[in-house]
């Protein structure tokens, strides 16, 4: 592989509230020197809702020496609010590039489920409820693709004004979005029990087409059997319907760090042999999702971060971080080492 990476979260911005707080840069920074001196990434996915916080992070992240794939990441945004966001950061990006960073844009992520205008549903939870009723969502499912298209028939042209980098888009298999109109093919991909036996042959299928191809997120939670969930590990989690902040998990589960470690691992090699150029592990940190040890809400169980974060104290292998690393951590470097 050529761009050994993992996703970074600047802050997913619902209902009000992020998912990264507090922002520190001084943090930021520490963590993106670990992720290329520990994990041996590369390149770094630097993904939220705020255009000021990606360029931070995007900036440190280049002094860092990392490959950067600039990539605002929102949800319930209309149309008009995408493009917006999209070509304000791609002046931003664009500062960046020709200051001599290595920049990828990354026209945002899953928008015809998290954002207005593709699936039914006024907020991302009213769209998340589709998941749950598969019949429902295979009979809306061919509308996507040309809401997708006439999409980025407008955002596209209006991004490449702006960048004169690479750019891409981290889709869903069932968008169908139109590769022509991009550099790299980028797809948000998990292995699951149901697609296992023929995950590996379709990653060789998508290199086959031709064109550079990125695996933007996949991933694993941290409990026994999430594995085989795959994208759906993380409903373990439940979210107060009015804050979008979480308050618990929605049943008993065992905690197996060992399970996510392999899974990444596994997911990692056939990438690699399949001939993927660029791979971003999901996730480096979920801060909002802390490491309660023996407790039934520990909430790092649910998560996909490949650290566990900690609420009342620092970590023992960088003392100088509110978070420990878990196996898949050293999974990630032994495979990118």
């Amino acid at each position: 592989m050529r761009a050994k990476g993992i996703n970074y979260d600047t802050g997913f911005i619902n209902k009000g509230n992020s998912s990264r707080e507090p922002f520190e840069p001084a943090v930021v920074a520490r963590e993106l020197q670990i992720i290329r001196d520990d994990l041996h990434c590369n390149a770094v996915r630097v993904t939220g809702g705020d255009a000021e916080r990606l360029e931070v992070a995007a900036r440190l992240a280049a002094e860092a020496g990392l490959e950067v794939w600039f990539a605002p990441f929102t949800c319930d945004l209309s149309f008009e609010q995408m493009i917006d966001l999209l070509t304000d950061c791609a002046g931003r990006a664009e500062r960046l590039r020709q200051q001599g960073a290595e920049v990828v844009l990354v026209l945002g992520a899953e928008i015809s489920l998290l954002n207005n205008g593709f699936l039914p549903g006024d907020t991302i939870g009213e769209r998340m409820q589709l998941l749950s009723d598969l019949p429902r969502l295979r009979e809306l499912m061919p509308l996507v693709p040309a809401r997708v298209d006439a999409f980025f028939a407008r955002a596209v042209p209006a991004v490449r004004e702006r960048f004169g980098g690479r750019i891409t888009y981290a889709a869903m298999p069932f968008e169908g979005v139109d590769w022509a109109r991009f550099d790299i093919v980028s797809l948000d991909l998990y292995r699951s029990a149901e697609v296992a036996e023929r995950f590996a042959a379709s990653i060789r299928a998508l290199v086959a087409q031709g064109k550079p191809v990125a695996i933007t997120e996949f991933g694993s939670t941290t409990y026994r059997g999430s594995a085989d969930l795959g994208a759906r590990g993380g409903e373990a989690i439940v979210w107060d319907h009015d804050t979008a902040k979480p308050i618990g998990l929605n049943g008993e589960y065992v905690r197996d760090e060992a399970e996510q470690a392999r899974y990444v691992r596994e997911l990692i090699e056939i990438f690699a042999e399949a001939g993927v150029d660029s791979t971003f592990v999901f996730t480096f940190v979920q801060s909002s999702l802390p490491h309660r040890p023996g407790q039934r809400d520990d909430l790092d169980a649910g998560s996909y971060s490949i650290v566990k974060t900690y609420e009342d104290r620092f970590g023992d292998s960088y003392p100088d971080m509110r978070w420990e690393p878990k196996l898949a951590f050293g999974a990630v470097a032994d495979c990118y080492r």
